[in-house]
């Protein structure tokens, strides 16, 4: 698995005012072999709202799947998970999160956020404009101790990034789902939630990119009419296997995401990113790393593939692209110009 993970973030503070300077921080400078790698998916149903198939179910098919923990977010319901790690949880190798999908509509456009390890129920608080609607739940998520994960912006195209960058306190955007119905791609004149998210990174936003399944029938695994998982999902760079370990991994931005592609390596310092791919026989792949405005700022077909700061980047984020299609994403590296 990967060996380290360094973020340099020195983060830029925009004349909006919409987000507040962070001073350079380095995580991670020399390699944490006592920090482990987890896979996990952060975004799933049951038949505790409208999945097909019981929690049981549901975690039996992660784990199998050898994923080291999932996150069950039903519509307006918190699912209890003790009998369920205690059932599943093989001694603490795997790990059921509680969690809720928040379900809200303004003016007939659904506005649905996650709530990552909430211990209670937050119902929708209907806001009366796109931004008042997030921001309540979002700020009802952060009260009850909750992380907060903004849900396919494109589904029903009901949020742009103009309204990203009024809201605060939700780190986490979901940039790729296994939902057939998300409009992840964009079309039409709207752009698809990776342009999006470049959009609020080049306005001095950060968000950090999700990629999940929002899995909804595991009774009809081969059907891709059908929200199925295995999509999309997040590797963490925990410090132990627990809950509220890898919930504060996710808060930092310690993480990828993939819809299949899994990296050996990936190392940030002052100079360049390094990143290493676990190679798939008969695969080929290709790194774009990729700055303001989503210009692509350089391309390698090497592995590894090695980007060097010039100096001049706003941010730098990599997209490795694997030839059958699948995709890893790794989070931005956000660079200010310094004297």
């Amino acid at each position: 698995m990967i060996k380290s993970l360094i973020f340099l973030l020195s983060f830029l503070l925009v004349s909006t005012g919409l987000q507040a300077a962070v001073s350079a921080q380095i995580i991670g400078t020399q390699p944490t072999a006592a920090k482990i790698w987890l896979k996990g998916n952060t975004h799933t149903h049951t038949t505790n709202s409208d999945g097909d198939s019981s929690p049981s179910d549901v975690v039996e098919w992660y784990k199998t799947n050898r994923y080291d923990f999932v996150v069950i977010t039903d519509h307006e319901h918190v699912t209890a998970v003790a009998e369920l790690n205690s059932k599943y949880g093989d001694g603490g190798k795997f790990l059921i999160i509680q969690g809720q999908e928040i379900t809200d509509r303004l003016d007939k456009k659904p506005y649905h956020v996650n709530g990552l390890g909430l211990q209670s129920v937050v119902m929708p608080l209907h806001g009366s404009t796109v931004v008042s609607n997030l921001q309540k739940n979002i700020d009802a998520i952060r009260e009850s101790g909750g992380l907060a994960q903004i849900n396919h912006p494109n589904f029903g195209w009901a949020i742009t990034a103009a309204d990203l960058l009024k809201v605060t306190g939700a780190p986490l955007l979901e940039i790729y789902s296994g939902h057939p119905l998300v409009n992840m791609l964009g079309g039409g004149g709207t752009p698809g939630v990776e342009e999006i998210w470049d959009s609020v990174l080049s306005s001095g936003r950060l968000f950090y990119a999700v990629a999940v399944d929002d899995a909804h029938h595991f009774k009809r695994l081969g059907d891709r009419s059908a929200a199925t998982p295995g999509h999309g999902w997040i590797v963490v760079h925990s410090e132990t296997r627990t809950a509220p370990a890898i919930l504060s991994a996710i808060e930092r931005g310690d993480f990828y995401a993939s819809s299949g592609v899994e990296l050996e390596d990936l190392a940030v310092d002052r100079t360049a990113i390094t990143i290493s791919i676990r190679e798939k026989q008969n695969s080929r792949y290709r790194t774009q790393f990729i700055g303001r405005n989503g210009k692509i700022l350089a391309e390698s077909i090497s592995n590894p593939a090695i980007y060097r700061f010039k100096g001049t980047e706003q941010y730098v984020r990599a997209k490795i692209l694997e030839s059958n299609g699948s995709i890893a994403w790794t989070q931005p590296v956000i660079r200010t110009k310094t004297k």
